[in-house]
């Protein structure tokens, strides 16, 4: 399965919930989960009567709204839920961590992008560094410790100028810091369950790879 390029917005129109694939646009009236407009799925047979969804069927639709949030694709997936298993400790909070701790998510997570999508692909650009080293590779986990920040050529961008104000105001989860000034972040630790807030249920993944 190759990344959707297409309209994003459907994707949270078959979860039923808003995945803020889209950035500020899921905090307006033109999202398309307001139950005000259109509140069913998408598709010609979506106000059709729908079956009960199975076991299974929750399973699945947790670990594809999942990858969706975080905007994995599913070898990638599979391969952070192999990691995550290896791993000491709960594996659905490992997974989730891994997830957090990509070079994307934290990127979005520092303000530095609007959402993971827009995040990663500043970081496929080249708009980055990890401890001063240029990483172009948006699926790289950061580790605790670890420094991120706007390279020295791409502050001189329209984008991080305009963005630089902006950060002021920006706060970030508790497992990160943020110097706005230098346009760089640090990660303090590593996050816990708490201060993940995506709404996931880690543990029907657990069960679906289980099967």
């Amino acid at each position: 399965m190759a990344r959707v390029t297409g309209p994003v917005c459907k994707l949270c129109r078959r979860e039923g919930m808003k995945l803020f694939l889209k950035g500020e646009r899921c905090f307006t009236p033109k999202c398309a989960v307001d139950p005000n407009r259109r509140p069913y799925p998408p598709g010609q047979a979506a106000t059709a009567r729908r079956r009960k969804v199975s076991e299974y069927g929750t399973q699945l639709r947790e670990k594809q709204k999942a990858r969706r949030v975080y905007g994995v694709l599913e070898r990638q997936f599979r391969r952070h839920f192999a990691e995550a298993e290896r791993r000491t400790g709960a594996t659905g909070e490992n997974l989730l961590r891994i997830l957090e701790m990509r070079l994307d998510n934290v990127v979005f997570r520092l303000g530095f992008a609007d959402s993971r999508a827009q995040a990663r692909q500043l970081v496929t650009h080249g708009h980055f560094t990890v401890n001063a080293r240029k990483v172009d590779i948006p699926s790289v986990e950061v580790k605790v410790g670890e420094s991120i920040a706007v390279s020295e050529r791409s502050r001189k961008l329209e984008y991080f100028k305009a963005l630089a104000e902006y950060l002021n105001r920006k706060s970030v989860p508790g497992w990160l810091s943020l110097d706005a000034v230098r346009m760089s972040g640090r990660v303090l630790t590593a996050p816990a369950r708490e201060e993940i807030d995506a709404t996931i249920q880690e543990q029907l993944i657990v069960e679906f790879y289980s099967r």
